[in-house]
């Protein structure tokens, strides 16, 4: 509990008409208590990406490590909670205990049931039931919360699975060749935004999304002993930029307008960006759209829970100048991970795809398909996006304004302000 706090809670005791010998030992209590920070949510803010993933607790109270490259994607392990998280890494004066509740593919139906209740969900308790546990040990004063890039309309994973299948697809195969992965055919177009998200999904995902936050400040304000804690609704930032380096436009003479680009499709994977031009832009509405979502359910709960301290963090703009093949040909320069992919659960992943036939890759495509952790890390922050996410996340935490946009300038600085 802050000084603030303290004495705040204080000076309401000194009014009370009850005995002071009574409240005595609730304010102990509450002062026992260690002060914590939560992340719930997503893959954004669970670490996805950042490496070094530690145990999690299945629904059935086990600590899963990792069970191997050919286990079910269901496993609690492949939450991929990362000491290396933004949470973690974030400068936060007061915070003693940080808690990494998030769930890589965390829906906003993962917040009030038990993921492994739904289709490809994962064995984990609800995160209201987690967060519960949490406050009985600890003074909760923060909350960061990454939610509504996967639900029942669409999600991150599969997005970025399309557009980059059929970047792949249409590099290494003719228009007349019939040529399908394991879950049927694979389009060689590029992606538009209707692909990714109708205006119909995002307003369906914008009320679910609305749904599951109203419940969990609801929990919120329960289970806190001292019902004080500042919750910061953080969006997304796109890992792709507007347009990929001119090196990286045409290779062997042709673009990707053409059918049949092989040297190209090899140096943008290299590179870690297999898409096509035409699709970035459809990506970053993609990006702008989960934006919308977050800011949309920041507005309307804070007009539902006038007394809550919430903040919506925008980071569309935390990643300029440093997104992949945006400044460099070089994916460790990046502040966001490379696509990879595996040549089965072999657990290593393969940089270039140089000289491989369309068999070799449609076997490749095909682990990513049967064995989703082969390839889940692709196209996430990596340990130093988290790092500059955490920067972000700790400006939110200090600031006195409750909307607020997170941008790196041109020479690396990270800016957190009011918006």
């Amino acid at each position: 509990m802050s000084i603030l706090r303290r004495a705040a809670l204080a000076a309401a005791l000194l009014l009370a008409t009850v005995p002071a010998r009574a409240m005595a030992a609730p304010v102990a209590e509450l002062d026992a208590l260690p002060v914590a920070a939560v992340v719930m949510g997503d893959s954004f803010v669970s670490g996805e990406g950042a490496g070094n993933y530690s145990n999690v607790v299945d629904v059935n109270g086990v600590s899963q490590g990792f069970p191997g490259w050919s286990a079910a994607n269901s496993n609690a392990y492949f939450c991929h909670r990362s000491p290396n998280a933004s949470i973690f890494q974030a400068s936060l004066p007061g915070i003693q205990n940080r808690f990494n509740l998030a769930c890589s593919g965390g829906r906003p139906y993962d917040i009030t049931s038990a993921s492994s209740t739904r289709d490809k969900g994962r064995s984990v308790k609800s995160q209201i039931d987690q967060v519960r546990a949490v406050a009985q040990t600890n003074d909760i004063d923060l909350v960061l919360i990454g939610l509504g890039s996967n639900n029942s309309s669409f999600s991150f994973g599969d997005v970025a699975s399309k557009c980059a299948n059929r970047f792949i697809a249409d590099a290494w195969t003719g228009w007349w060749e019939f040529w399908a992965y394991i879950n049927g055919p694979v389009e060689q177009d590029p992606c538009t935004s209707d692909d990714l998200a109708t205006a119909a999904q995002v307003s369906s995902a914008t009320a679910e999304t609305i749904t599951a936050l109203r419940q969990l400040l609801t929990v919120l304000d329960q289970v806190d002993a001292d019902h004080q804690h500042r919750i910061v609704l953080q969006d997304y930032t796109n890992p792709l930029p507007f347009d990929v380096l001119p090196s990286l436009v045409e290779a062997d003479g042709r673009q990707d307008d053409r059918d049949k680009f092989r040297d190209l499709g090899a140096a943008r994977y290299a590179a870690g960006c297999p898409i096509h031009r035409a699709s970035l832009a459809p990506g970053h509405q993609f990006s702008a759209n989960l934006g919308t979502i977050v800011k949309t359910a920041y507005t309307t709960l804070a007009a539902e829970f006038p007394a809550d301290d919430l903040v919506y963090l925008n980071v569309q703009q935390a990643f300029d100048g440093a997104r992949l093949c945006e400044a460099a040909t070089n994916p460790a320069t990046a502040l966001a991970t490379p696509v990879r992919v595996q040549d089965g659960p072999s657990g290593v992943p393969l940089t270039s795809l140089s000289g491989k036939d369309k068999l070799d890759i449609k076997r490749y495509a095909d682990t990513c398909i049967t064995y989703f952790q082969t390839c889940q890390e692709s196209w996430h922050p990596n340990v130093a996006g988290h790092g500059v996410l955490g920067q972000c996340l700790a400006g939110a935490y200090a600031a006195s304004a409750h909307s607020v946009k997170c941008v790196r300038q041109s020479n690396g600085t990270i800016v957190v302000s009011a918006a």
